[in-house]
């Protein structure tokens, strides 16, 4: 690798360990055995080196819960629903870092008009992919409708649930008890849903 993809690296290191907010320049060099001069020369600043890094490990998580969703049953019994929501939060414990850094990378984006709109489009990709895993088609045959329906439910479930397993797993929901509220939801058999 060049300095250009040790630094990236690096900046990833640091992300998952420190955070964003609290990586500076040292820790980057410290973690990539690059320079500081290298930063500069490479990615222009710091931030431009740590907005990078967190868009490639926004790619990483999406690829491994992409990975995880889409394998096989191979032998799990019981409820499709149970099973597609144990697997999300399964990633908890195998991509923590990656869903803390996919979080981080959400609020740093409020400050960062580049970052908003590669994160944007990070999530466009998902909410495709998301909803061709789910419907088992290609995503390039998905018509928008499905993108804007399955996909966006789909990752905003996704992002929501994962935010309280990040926050409170104690208390989060557990994969049957998700499976039993979106049945719940779906037939109206709540009394704020109008039933």
């Amino acid at each position: 690798m060049g300095h250009r993809e040790d630094l990236l690296e690096g900046a990833k290191r640091c992300l998952y360990e420190k955070g964003y907010a609290s990586t500076t320049a040292r820790d980057v060099v410290a973690a990539s055995g690059t320079n500081l001069g290298s930063i500069g020369y490479h990615y222009g600043s710091t931030r431009a080196l740590m907005n990078a890094a967190m868009l490639s490990a926004i790619e990483d998580w999406g690829e491994a819960v992409g990975a995880a969703l889409a394998a096989e049953p191979g032998g799990e019994p019981g409820d499709p629903l149970v099973r597609y929501w144990r697997r999300v939060i399964g990633t908890l414990d195998t991509h923590r870092e990656l869903w803390l850094a996919s979080v981080e990378a959400m609020i740093q984006a409020e400050r960062s008009p580049d970052l908003r709109a590669q994160l944007a489009d990070g999530m466009e990709q998902g909410r495709r992919g998301l909803a061709a895993l789910l419907t088992g088609r290609p995503e390039d045959s998905l018509d928008e409708e499905t993108v804007r329906t399955v996909g966006a439910a789909s990752l905003a479930l996704m992002s929501g649930v994962m935010t309280q397993w990040l926050t409170d797993p104690s208390r989060a929901p557990s994969a049957e008890q998700l499976a039993a509220g979106l049945r719940a939801l779906a037939v109206g058999r709540h009394p704020g849903l109008g039933e």
